[in-house]
């Protein structure tokens, strides 16, 4: 299992609120995944121009 980068009492609650749907510790880890790629990708860009910050245009969602 890789570092938990969510935050999973908050996670589940939005999605008790949402849809009364309970959360498995799989949906965790894969939100987990996600971030730390996202993250990755954001450093890898600010890299690439040159910058040591990550900044909002860094962060490119392209599937929601």
């Amino acid at each position: 299992m890789a570092e938990v980068l969510v935050v999973t009492s908050k996670v589940k609650k939005f999605i008790k609120e949402q849809g009364g749907c309970n959360t498995s510790a799989e949906t965790i880890d894969i939100l987990s995944k996600a971030i730390e790629r996202l993250c990755q990708k954001g450093v890898d860009s600010a890299k690439a121009d040159g910058r040591k910050t990550v900044m909002a245009r860094d962060i490119v969602i392209d599937h929601l």
